[in-house]
């Protein structure tokens, strides 16, 4: 029984009725522009065909019930109760609770009407690998909000919605892609993003390629101090080189010839981040370009210098990143590789020839386990549509 079906039966034996609707919204992965969304540059993720699924329909009352099939839970809340989660719930909001009722709050909070539902919810995107899988939930029911509230937002607005909720009422402080890609994913795109302005471009993949996702089973371990500490060293960067480029207001507007200029002026560990990020930043706005030609070799040699720049110069990497990326770009058929979201653990993201995916993820789980003692999970992905409701 596939995952859709699964959320159907279970709706139906808790609630006793078939939902009016099924909201689905995806995971996603990123291809180009590791940890330069806090210094306004730009990335390449892409909406992933795993996703999160809600069955739903109205409640006819303030009040939604939500039962989430993969943990066996339910919780409870009161629409009018949501102003603040610390004190306004009679039983605490489990932590995956937060993640719908924070939409709910935050679309409250634009005047737009989040009506009581009863809803089941599933998801096969992996939780804890970096790929999204909390945005997933928060798009899915987003959308499925939008229906039973009957107002229309545009999917940039839904995706600033599902990041307020994440930032302000879960108190993650995540940027705008992961909601973004969920919200905005094409089919057989990339979606090309400046988190200034938060302009964006589907730019397409070409047809003979796979995005395989290789999870270590290392379980991210970025800590909140050492995430704080390189947004704090680029931010310390910022501020230096302003004394010699007073026009500039985050590392995306420093030019690679300018910062080498002026790199020297910088303390040595301050140096190295904002180097990664300045380079990155030129890679991923390289890429559109090289994707668009059906260049999909040095698209690839662009995803191996982006991982060695995040191991070397924003140290973000692990031995079991290292590893599977290495054993990746050994393998035939594997354009590029490199690790994927935060570091420390979770996932690589792969570009593979179509023809090669099935032997290449094989010999790739193989060559992990025989080396690291750790079976990983390899997913072949494709890029997908956005989140909406059936």
């Amino acid at each position: 029984m596939d995952i859709r079906q699964r959320v159907l039966k279970a709706f139906h034996e808790r609630f006793g009725t078939d939902p009016d609707f099924i909201a689905r919204a995806p995971g996603r992965v990123n291809l180009l522009g590791e940890h330069v969304d806090y210094n306004d540059g730009f990335v390449l993720p892409v909406a992933i065909d795993r996703v999160t699924y809600v069955a739903f329909r109205s409640s006819g009352l303030q009040r939604s019930t939500i039962l989430a099939l993969d943990l066996a839970e339910e919780t409870i809340f009161d629409l009018p109760t949501l102003t603040d989660r610390k004190t306004s719930h009679s039983a605490p909001l489990p932590d995956w609770g937060l993640y719908p009722a924070g939409v709910s709050w935050s679309l409250n909070s634009e005047g737009l009407e989040t009506p009581g539902l009863h809803a089941v919810f599933a998801s096969d995107v992996p939780r804890g690998a970096g790929l999204s899988s909390s945005a997933s939930v928060e798009m899915a029911f987003g959308v499925a909000w939008e229906k039973l509230g009957g107002w229309m937002v545009s999917p940039m607005q839904m995706a600033k919605a599902g990041q307020r909720a994440e930032n302000q009422y879960v108190g993650v402080n995540c940027g705008i892609m992961d909601q973004f890609a969920s919200a905005c994913g094409v089919k057989d795109r990339a979606l090309y993003l400046d988190c200034r302005s938060l302009e964006w471009q589907a730019v397409r993949l070409p047809e003979d390629i796979s995005i395989v996702i290789a999870n270590t089973s290392i379980q991210r371990s970025l800590t909140g101090s050492g995430y704080n500490d390189r947004r704090l060293a680029c931010e310390e960067a910022v501020r230096i080189l302003q004394g010699f480029l007073p026009g500039i207001r985050a590392l995306r507007d420093v030019s690679m010839h300018e910062f080498n200029h002026y790199a020297g002026q910088l303390p040595d560990i301050v140096e190295k981040r904002a180097r990664h990020v300045v380079d990155e930043i030129e890679r991923t706005k390289s890429a559109v370009a090289l994707l668009e030609a059906g260049n999909v070799n040095r698209f690839g040699e662009l995803m191996n210098a982006s991982h060695i720049s995040l191991r070397d110069l924003y140290e973000v990497s692990c031995p079991e990143l290292d590893i599977m990326v290495e054993i990746a770009q050994s393998l035939p058929g594997c354009y590029g590789a490199r690790l994927t979201g935060a570091g420390f653990g979770g996932c690589t993201v792969n570009l593979v020839a179509h023809a090669t995916t099935e032997t290449f993820a094989n010999e790739l789980a193989r060559a992990y386990e025989q080396q690291t003692g750790l079976h990983p999970e390899i997913y072949t992905c494709h890029a997908a549509d956005g989140a909406g409701v059936e």
